[in-house]
């Protein structure tokens, strides 16, 4: 099963291995959390996740269908709130510049929710959080 691991790196950075790549973040540079702004958030990378992940099903799409997608990006844009922190109101915008694609327009914003990052999101009913000690089993809450 493939795994994603994330590491204290020092300070408040923290390292994550996904398969043969490294990727650096920080946590928010406010004197609450104590970042100093050298890397994109946890928060940053999730946002970035959908907008690549939507990207990539459009591109795809497009190539199928020749559609011009020449200049194609997406956009999110999104709130932060606090108490609990979350992320909330999050739209996305797929700008294709050179395309006219008319009937298509449907079936683009279908394939865009099929991406398997929004997918995830839709179908989640939580997170099973295990905590393991210093004997390598699951504490017992």
């Amino acid at each position: 099963m493939p795994s994603v691991k994330s590491q204290h790196a020092g300070d408040m950075v923290f390292e994550t291995y996904a398969g043969d790549y490294k990727i650096m973040n920080d946590v928010p540079p406010t004197p609450e959390w104590g970042g100093k702004g050298r890397h994109p958030t946890p928060p940053d990378y999730f946002v970035a996740s959908l907008s690549s992940c939507i990207a990539a099903f459009v591109q795809q799409y497009c190539s199928q269908h020749d559609i011009d997608a020449t200049g194609m990006y997406v956009e999110i844009h999104y709130e932060k709130a606090v108490d609990p922190a979350h992320l909330k109101e999050l739209m996305v915008d797929v700008h294709l510049p050179n395309a006219d694609v008319g009937k298509r327009a449907e079936a683009l914003k279908r394939v865009s929710g099929h991406c398997t990052v929004h997918e995830t999101i839709c179908k989640m009913e939580g997170l099973p959080i295990n905590i393991h000690d210093s004997t390598g089993q699951v504490a017992e809450a």
